[in-house]
C-alpha cells in the first residue's frame, strides 16, 4: 500500500477564491479535479438510506449540479428542445427556490442525438451570479438572488450536431467556453459583466479529415499556472491546444488523436493529463513548455481502457478512471503504468468524484460502484437506484448532491 505523501508541484491548478467545502461552483469542482478532500461522505446509500432529501426536476438534463452557499442550480429542457430553463433547489431543504424559462425556441437541430439532452452544458457559479449555457441555443447570466437575467446571448454560431456539451468556466471576468462544432472550431471569452465578447480563438487544428464530424468536442478547459503564468489547456479533437485565458494567445499544443473529447484535463506534478476521446493513444501525460509538444513533450501515452465520457480522478500519484463500458482503473500517474483494472459492468457517462479516500461512479441504469482510492482494488459498497445517471454529482460539505433521470438527492451520513 502507498504511503500518502503531499507533493511539491511545479504546476497547480489555478483556482477560484471559493472557501473550501462549502462550494462546488463549476464542472468537477472549484478546480476541476472532481475531489472534496475534506468531505465525509457515506460509502453506502440508496433511496431509502443515508438521503436528507429528493426534489423532482422537470424536463430532462444532463448538466451537473452547481452550489454556492445554501443554493444548487442545474440547467433542464423539455425533451423537444423548444424550452430551456434554469432550476434553484435549496441546499439544506431541496425545496425550490427559482424555476426560470431561459430560452424559448422555434425549432431545434433535427441532428440532436438521442442520448443527449438539450440541457447537458453545466452551469458556473459565484456571488450573486450563476452562467447557464445552452451551446448555439444561449448564453444567459441569472441574479442568484433574485432569479432576474442580468444579460442574455444567442448568437453564437456553431453546429454542435450531435447537441452542444462543453461547459463553461470562469477566470477573473471572462466566462470562457468551448465551441467545437462540425462547421466550425473556436474558444470564446465572454466579459461575465455585459456578455460582450472579449475574444474568440479560432482553432488552426490539421483534423486529417472534411468530416465535420470528426472535428466536433465536448471539452471542458482547465485553468493551471505554470511558472506564475494561467494556462488555458483546451482539449480538442485530434489536439490540444493551450492558450493565454486573458487574450487567447496560443502558447502550447500537443497532438494525440482521439475525437468527442469530453473529460476535463488533470495537473500535478508536473505533468498535464488530457483524455482526448476514442483513440488508441488518446490519454496522455504532457510536460508543459512552448509550441508542438507532440515530439518533445509526451511522456507517456496509453489508449488501454481510456475512458470516452467521464473524466479521470488524480490522487496521491494515482490516476483512477472508469472507462464507458465499466472498466475500472488505477495507473501510476508518473508512467502510466497501470496498477489494476476491474470490469463492474454497466455503461457510464457520468464522470467519477471522490472524497480523497473513495471514488463513487455512476451508472445509466443506476448502479453506484464505489471503491477506495488505493493502488489495491477495494470494493466497499455497490448502492442502487430506481433511476439511471447521466449527471457528474456536486459536492459540498459532507453533502453529495446527485442527480438521476427526474430528480435531485441530497446525500450526507444521517
Amino acid at each position: 500500500m502507498r504511503v500518502r505523501l503531499l507533493a511539491c508541484m511545479c504546476i497547480a491548478f489555478l483556482t477560484r477564491p471559493v472557501v473550501a467545502g462549502e462550494h462546488w461552483p463549476e464542472f468537477r469542482g472549484p478546480n476541476g479535479t472532481g475531489i472534496a478532500a475534506d468531505a465525509d461522505l457515506p460509502a453506502e446509500f440508496g433511496e431509502n438510506q443515508n438521503v436528507t432529501w429528493k426534489t423532482p426536476i422537470h424536463g430532462w438534463g444532463h448538466s451537473s449540479p452547481v452550489v454556492w452557499g445554501d443554493q444548487v442550480w442545474m440547467t433542464t429542457a423539455t425533451e423537444d428542445g423548444l424550452k430551456m430553463s434554469a432550476v434553484c433547489v435549496a441546499a439544506k431543504t431541496g425545496k425550490v427556490v427559482h424555476d426560470l424559462l431561459l430560452f424559448q425556441n422555434k425549432s431545434v437541430s433535427p441532428d440532436q442525438h438521442a442520448s443527449n439532452s438539450f440541457a447537458s452544458c453545466t452551469p458556473t457559479i459565484e456571488e450573486g451570479r450563476v452562467y447557464c449555457h445552452f451551446g448555439h441555443y444561449g448564453t444567459a447570466c441569472v441574479d442568484t438572488k433574485t432569479g432576474k437575467v442580468v444579460w442574455q446571448r444567442r448568437d453564437i454560431v456553431v453546429d454542435e450536431f450531435r447537441g452542444p456539451a462543453s461547459s463553461p468556466i470562469l477566470f477573473e471576468n471572462l466566462l470562457i467556453v468551448n465551441c467545437d462544432g462540425v462547421d466550425v472550431q473556436f474558444v470564446l471569452a465572454l466579459d461575465k459583466r455585459t456578455g460582450k465578447t472579449v475574444w474568440k480563438a479560432d482553432r488552426t487544428i490539421d483534423y486529417g479529415t472534411e468530416v465535420g464530424d470528426l472535428k466536433k468536442g465536448y471539452g471542458t478547459p482547465s485553468l493551471i499556472e505554470v511558472g506564475g503564468t494561467p494556462q488555458l489547456v483546451s482539449p480538442s479533437a485530434v489536439e490540444t491546444i493551450t492558450y493565454d485565458p486573458r487574450t487567447g494567445k496560443e502558447l502550447w499544443r500537443v497532438r494525440h488523436g482521439g475525437m468527442n473529447a469530453a473529460a476535463r484535463p488533470l495537473a500535478a506534478d508536473g505533468l498535464i493529463y488530457i483524455a482526448a476521446g476514442k483513440d488508441d493513444t488518446s490519454l496522455v501525460a504532457v510536460r508543459p513548455g512552448k509550441g508542438d509538444l507532440t515530439k518533445t513533450g509526451i511522456a507517456w501515452k496509453s489508449g488501454k481502457g481510456v475512458s470516452q465520457k467521464p473524466s479521470p480522478l488524480l490522487i496521491d500519484g494515482l490516476l483512477f478512471m472508469i472507462n464507458d463500458a465499466g472498466i475500472a482503473s488505477c495507473r501510476d500517474a508518473k508512467t502510466g503504468e497501470i496498477l489494476w483494472n476491474e470490469r463492474l459492468g454497466g455503461d457510464f457517462w457520468a464522470s467519477p468524484v471522490s472524497d480523497g479516500k473513495k471514488i463513487f461512479c455512476f451508472a445509466k441504469d443506476g448502479k453506484i460502484p464505489v471503491f477506495a482510492a488505493s493502488d489495491e482494488f477495494k470494493l466497499l459498497a455497490e448502492n442502487q437506484f430506481e433511476e439511471g445517471f447521466h449527471s457528474t454529482p456536486a459536492i459540498a460539505g459532507n453533502a453529495m448532491f446527485v442527480r438521476s433521470r427526474h430528480h435531485l438527492y441530497r446525500v450526507e451520513k444521517q
